[in-house]
């Protein structure tokens, strides 16, 4: 299995170092469950038209240690609902990362995007390559992937990846 490269609009941009997700939904909101009411409550603090405008496929583009605090996943989940698709960032928080990788959610670290980055343009991140392309802008170098965060990208989570593991575990596979 490989990753697909994705190629998609930014829907948004977020330039603060140490960004809590959980300001995406609110934090009085954390804790609903309903999909629904938590993807109509995504960004109202920032842009109440965002689910409005947000369209399948589009990214989502952060400045360094995205995801720092508690690694909740009710504002990523809210995200990937109302169709986002990939999140790069300058850099990540350790937490957040592990969570989302394990939810099988695409991100990437590439340091100078927050230069680029413009809203509502359209981006390309290509796997293989390591890198992403600006629409009207530079290519830029990304961080790789460990072996077993991509693997658990193509398997579409943690879940697949163990899953993966055991089934060639018994074919005897070396893994």
């Amino acid at each position: 299995m490989a990753l697909e490269n994705i190629t998609g609009r930014i829907a948004w941009i977020f330039p603060e170092e140490d960004f809590d997700v959980d300001q995406i939904v609110g934090v009085k909101n954390i804790k609903i469950t309903d999909i629904d009411e938590l993807a109509s409550l995504a960004m109202k603090d920032y842009d109440p038209d965002f689910a409005r405008q947000v369209r399948s496929g589009d990214v989502l583009v952060g400045g360094v240690n995205f995801g720092y605090g508690h690694p909740h996943y009710p504002p990523l989940r809210a995200m990937r609902h109302l169709g986002i698709r990939a999140l790069i960032a300058e850099s990540f928080s350790p937490g957040f990362w592990r969570g989302e990788i394990s939810m099988g959610f695409p991100m990437i670290a590439c340091p100078g995007i927050l230069a680029v980055a413009r809203r509502w343009d359209t981006l390309t991140i290509d796997w293989n390559r390591c890198e992403v392309a600006v629409q009207n802008g530079p290519t830029l170098a990304c961080l790789p992937l460990s072996s077993a965060d991509r693997s658990t990208l193509e398997h579409g989570g943690l879940t697949g990846y163990l899953k993966h593991r055991a089934s060639s575990a018994r074919q005897g596979e070396t893994l």
